[in-house]
């Protein structure tokens, strides 16, 4: 069963990888507010990018561990694992984007919003923001995915008006077609080939 989870999960999350690096990072779209954070802090006080990350991931996985438990905290680090990965390999192949910006636009959004709901269906996440969006969604029993698009709408928004306005507006059009495609794929009926994930949510 583990070996199985690892697989669906593993899929996931290069499928999250590949959404990034193929459609969204070509045009310099952010996928999330951890990104947003990251480039903001870059901009004012010159902060790297993997310090902000890799703090962020650290960060919201400790808590993570405590409103999520230990498991979805280690399949979250799992997860986080294989998309960079899948993001490192991928990078140095993609010197110019595949297609216009919005079209880019929708299939990456498309398709990163799949590979993220499985990851909540399976009770994992692509760390950062997610978990957050997690942790609240237990809480108050609200979709993770309208969660996530109000919180990394305001951080998208915060570091659009201090960096770039239009590279945010895409942003926020993937949010909002991203998380809602997350939404469909977790209302979905879980299948009896997963149905043991539900447990670990």
């Amino acid at each position: 069963m583990i070996v199985k989870k690892a697989s669906i999960l593993a899929i996931a999350a290069m499928i999250q990888g590949l959404a990034m690096t193929l459609f969204l990072f070509p045009h310099f779209i952010p996928s999330g507010g951890a990104a947003s954070i990251s480039v903001l802090l870059n901009f004012l006080v010159n902060i790297p990018f993997a310090i902000t990350l890799f703090a962020l991931n650290a960060s919201f996985l400790l808590i993570a561990v405590k409103w999520l438990g230990k498991e979805s905290a280690l399949w979250t680090m799992f997860c986080v694992t294989i998309t960079s990965a899948t993001i490192n390999l991928l990078t140095p192949i993609m010197i110019t984007p595949i297609s216009y910006v919005f079209l880019d636009l929708v299939i990456g959004s498309v398709i990163f919003g799949l590979g993220l709901g499985i990851l909540f269906k399976m009770g994992a996440s692509s760390g950062g923001m997610d978990i957050l969006a997690l942790i609240l969604a237990k809480i108050s029993g609200l979709p993770p995915g309208k969660i996530l698009f109000v919180i990394n709408g305001l951080l998208l928004l915060s570091t659009g008006f201090v960096v770039d306005l239009k590279i945010i507006i895409y942003a926020v059009i993937c949010q909002f077609i991203g998380t809602r495609i997350l939404d469909f794929v977790y209302k979905l009926p879980v299948l009896p080939s997963i149905s043991f994930a539900k447990k670990s949510y």
